[in-house]
Parts: C-alpha cells; sequence; structure tokens
C-alpha cells in the first residue's frame, strides 16, 4: 500500500497544515499533579552524571619515536598545566613507565591505553580510543 504524497502549493498559497495533536483535545488525562502513589514509594537511582570534564583521547603512536610505541593523551580543555602534570605523574606511576607533558598533551611510554583511561575516569574525564 502505497503512501499517499501531499503535494505543496507552489502558487503561493498557504500551506493547509493540521497539528497531529489535535486529536488529543478529546482524550480525558489525568492533570499532572496526580501521581499514583505507588509512583512515590518506589527507589529510583537517580541518573548517572554526565563527566562535566569532557572528552580526551587516547592515542597510541610509533611515529618519529624509532619505532616505540607511545600513548598519547590529547584534547583537554579548561585544563590547566598544572593539572595536567599532576595527571602524568599518576599514570607513569600506575603504569611503572616514563612520559612527560608536551604542548598541551601527555605522552607516556609504551601501550598503556586501558590504564590511562582507568585514571582518566576516575579524574572525571570521558576517555575515547582513537586512532589505532
Amino acid at each position: 500500500m502505497r503512501k499517499k504524497h501531499k503535494r505543496i502549493p507552489t502558487s503561493g498559497q498557504p500551506i493547509a497544515w493540521t497539528s497531529p495533536f489535535v486529536t488529543l483535545e478529546h482524550v480525558n488525562l489525568p492533570p499532572d499533579s496526580a501521581k499514583p502513589a505507588a509512583a512515590d514509594q518506589i527507589n529510583v537511582a537517580p541518573p548517572a552524571p554526565t563527566n562535566p570534564r569532557g572528552r580526551v583521547d587516547i592515542i597510541r603512536r610509533t611515529a618519529h619515536r624509532s619505532g616505540k610505541t607511545v600513548t598519547v593523551v590529547t584534547g583537554f580543555v579548561g585544563v590547566g598545566q598544572a593539572e595536567k602534570d599532576r595527571l602524568a605523574q599518576a599514570m607513569q606511576k600506575a603504569c611503572g613507565a616514563g612520559g612527560t607533558v608536551k604542548e598541551g598533551r601527555i605522552e607516556i611510554q609504551g601501550d598503556q591505553r586501558e590504564t590511562v583511561a582507568r585514571i582518566l575516569t576516575e579524574a572525571g574525564f570521558r576517555p575515547v580510543f582513537a586512532g589505532g
């Protein structure tokens, strides 16, 4: 069964439009203030808070490093240099590897993406694995 297409007039006449909610005018719905009593008794967990710190990308790189793998964290928005240094120190300690903060990004030696993602999640960021 084909759906009948409505044609739009090209002569400049106004389009005849009817609201799809017109049929709901005759439905007897309870007012918003009338909630069932059972709904008040249900223990519902509050929604998980969104991470206010924002998204950061975790990338594994080998280019320009003699073939050695480095985990790079980029995309920090509104984060100062002191906090990046603190995060880099925590990542280095957890990974047992060296690292540095260069040009606004954190570099950790080796493929440490899972450990770095865990530390960033605990710090309130939303880590995303990007690249290879």
